[in-house]
């Protein structure tokens, strides 16, 4: 998660920094209108550059992946980029709505409003001419955005339908780029506030229109078809075997894919679990079934349909110096590890690995498979049945490994539970970059 912190408090001290050379949060002489454009100003910076960068993570530049740690860290970026975007947009309306609404109750005397000299330049002059349109536009846009990203926030709101709905936030984005491009102050332009929020705007702009041309992750997309779908009715989970086109480039132990399996759903995120080679050329998912779309698989994929996947994406590929690791795949989290198992029983490596599995239900068939999984990679597996097991908790994981403290810990699955074993670890004596997790959630 440093790398997720350090973009975003980066980026905000990086853009007020900027905008303090320009302006003051203390202007002179001190009166509700200086303060009122200084923080009206302020916030739609902040607004439009959270906005611009949210974009370009999520047109899935692929440099940028390994600099923030993986695509779910880009992801979790996206998201936290997206709220501090609608805080601050909030703001920026809370104070120019309350202005007006002060203005038109007789309670502000309004001053004169300034407007460009003789001698001001023909493109300043233009900007002041299309003000009223871009506020008016950037109000409308702004109601939009609100209950698009409230919708993205709301994990009932079905994905099929966030998947459109969110696409939409990329052309609102345009509309925000025209408002904030006619309505910051012409003198930031020559100052490095102006050069920054420029930056930002054109990388945010192309970002937009790769979105909505339908280029994001084209590069990464290779075509196949089901090879064959294996049910765990106890288990509530799916195994999907698919065969793909000459084109895949291979992937890692614990990387990740989209998978679309119908045009109309779009691309879903699973993790891969299987290990990749050149003569079975398989990739295997583990789906657990969540909502209509896990369901409709079940009821309506057959063999032989054809998919397209897109990936391999992540970064939680067990590297590391450590030769003692810790592995926690909680329910459907296990899938890194099943394909992590799968890689070293062909390529046995040096580490000494415990697995811990906490479960609600232990399929015979499921489970057979993991147990012959972890013995031909070598690997010590604890299965804990919460039914009879209780919660895994830090404690009994520390009990199963004495030398606890010379390992690096693996973590995939719910965000409740990593965050209460990260914290009773690193109160133990962990260090922090020792507890490794997988952010496993794209909204």
């Amino acid at each position: 998660m440093k790398p997720v912190r350090f973009t975003l408090w980066g980026l905000l001290l990086a853009l007020t920094a900027a905008w303090l050379l320009a302006n003051t949060f203390y202007p002179r002489p001190f009166t509700y209108f200086a303060l009122c454009d200084a923080l009206t100003q302020y916030t739609g910076i902040i607004a439009v550059a959270a906005m611009s960068v949210s974009l370009l993570l999520a047109s899935r530049p692929g440099w940028l992946e390994p600099r923030l740690g993986g695509l779910d860290k880009m992801y979790r970026l996206h998201k936290w980029l997206g709220i501090t975007g609608l805080c601050a947009a909030v703001t920026h309306w809370c104070w120019d709505l309350g202005t007006k609404m002060m203005l038109a109750w007789g309670k502000l005397t309004g001053p004169e409003q300034e407007k460009p000299s003789v001698d001001s330049s023909p493109i300043e002059s233009w900007l002041y001419a299309q003000r009223e349109l871009a506020e008016d536009v950037g109000e409308w846009a702004f109601y939009v955005a609100v209950i698009l990203i409230a919708l993205a926030l709301v994990k009932r709101f079905p994905y099929h339908r966030f998947i459109r709905t969110h696409k939409w936030l990329a052309l609102l984005f345009i509309v925000f780029a025209w408002h904030g491009l006619v309505l910051m102050k012409f003198s930031y332009w020559t100052q490095p506030i102006g050069w920054l929020i420029a930056i930002l705007l054109g990388s945010g702009v192309f970002a937009a229109l790769w979105i909505l041309l339908g280029k994001t992750g084209e590069k990464h997309k290779t075509r196949g078809k089901v090879a064959s779908l294996t049910h765990y009715p106890e288990a509530k989970t799916l195994e999907l075997e698919i065969e793909p086109e000459p084109g895949w480039p291979g992937h890692e132990a614990g990387q990740f894919a989209f998978v679309t399996l119908r045009a109309g759903e779009g691309a879903h995120p699973y993790t891969i679990a299987s290990a990749w080679t050149s003569a079975s050329r398989r990739l295997s998912f583990v789906i657990k079934a969540l909502g209509d779309h896990t369901h409709a698989i079940r009821e309506d994929l057959r063999a032989g349909e054809p998919v397209t996947v897109e990936g391999p994406y992540g970064c939680f590929t067990f590297g590391g110096t450590q030769k003692r690791q810790i592995w926690i795949g909680a329910g459907i989290g296990i899938t890194p590890f099943i394909a992590r198992m799968k890689h070293l029983a062909q390529t046995p490596g040096t580490r000494d690995i415990d697995l811990f599995h906490p479960t609600r239900v232990c399929p015979p068939e499921a489970f057979e498979k993991l147990h012959a999984d972890a013995r031909s990679a070598g690997v010590r597996l604890h299965v804990i049945l919460s039914s009879r097991d209780g919660r895994l908790t830090g404690e009994k994981i520390r009990a199963a490994v004495p030398d606890w403290q010379k390992a690096s810990i693996w973590f995939c699955g719910p965000s409740a539970l990593a965050d209460a074993l990260k914290t009773d670890f690193i109160a133990h004596g962990l260090k922090a970059d020792a507890f490794h997790q997988e952010l496993f959630e794209m909204r």
